[in-house]
């Protein structure tokens, strides 16, 4: 095999990896969601950064096929069915969007996302296939110029306490302690547990969705309804089911 044929092969296989790794971002969207969650709860914040990419597109004329750029957006929301944010990457190509736009797209539409937590990251699947191409000067060059710790390609990471306690994949450290304050905030605010936001999103379904089971007994112990439907006509169940939260179906059904 000569040079040109092995290039071929080489980024042909690279093709089908970053493929399957915007499959496994997809898949675990779930943990950066639950994560991020938390993020926005806590009083000092933790995460240096918690990025989306999204392919965006665009047909020019004279070409067969429409230009497509993958980039990143922050300030990142989820209500269960649609993740929004702001691009914060300037198109190379594109016209039809710009630094500061204001973007929605559904989970099955990301191609990757990614957490910086005091320099190491989370995520990064595509990246950690760019990486796996690179050899060893390359890759110590892209961190560098990142500026963060990107850790093994073989093995992206989910959450920032996944290597200490890989059982924290199953539940977030943060539901677990703070059950007894979630009981006492509801106690002294119980209109909390019936309150739905702008898209009829109430307590029980925040927390479905973000897969915190200590909170989900909390909720139902002092009679959250689990039959009441969001503004998309979904129950909790419903979220977590979608989401693929194992370890709260049976609670929720």
């Amino acid at each position: 095999m000569n040079k040109e044929e092995e290039k071929k092969v080489f980024y042909a296989q690279q093709n089908e990896l970053m493929k399957q790794a915007s499959k496994d971002a997809q898949k675990n969207f779930k943990y950066f969601w639950r994560e991020l969650y938390w993020e926005y709860r806590r009083i000092i914040p933790a995460h240096d950064f918690a990025l989306v990419k999204i392919p965006f597109e665009q047909t020019f004329e004279g070409l067969n096929e429409p230009v497509i750029e993958h980039m990143w957006i922050n300030n990142i929301n989820f209500d269960g069915e649609i993740i929004t944010g702001e691009l914060v990457n300037s198109p190379n190509r594109l016209t039809n969007i710009k630094n500061g736009d204001f973007v929605t797209r559904k989970i099955k539409e990301i191609s990757d996302w990614m957490i910086s937590i005091q320099g190491k990251t989370y995520g990064g699947f595509t990246i950690q296939v760019m990486r796996s191409g690179m050899n060893d000067t390359e890759r110590k060059n892209h961190d560098n110029a990142w500026g963060l710790d990107f850790g093994d390609y073989n093995k992206p990471l989910l959450v920032f306490e996944q290597i200490e306690n890989p059982e924290n994949l199953i539940e977030h450290p943060m539901s677990v302690n703070m059950g007894d304050k979630v009981r006492e905030f509801l106690n002294d605010n119980p209109k909390e547990l019936t309150k739905a936001d702008e898209n009829g999103l109430n307590l029980l379904h925040k927390e479905a969705i973000a897969g915190n089971k200590t909170n989900i007994d909390v909720l139902l112990e002092l009679g959250a309804d689990k039959n009441v439907k969001s503004s998309h006509g979904k129950t909790a169940l419903d979220y977590a089911e979608f989401m693929n939260w194992e370890h709260i179906k049976d609670v929720l059904n």
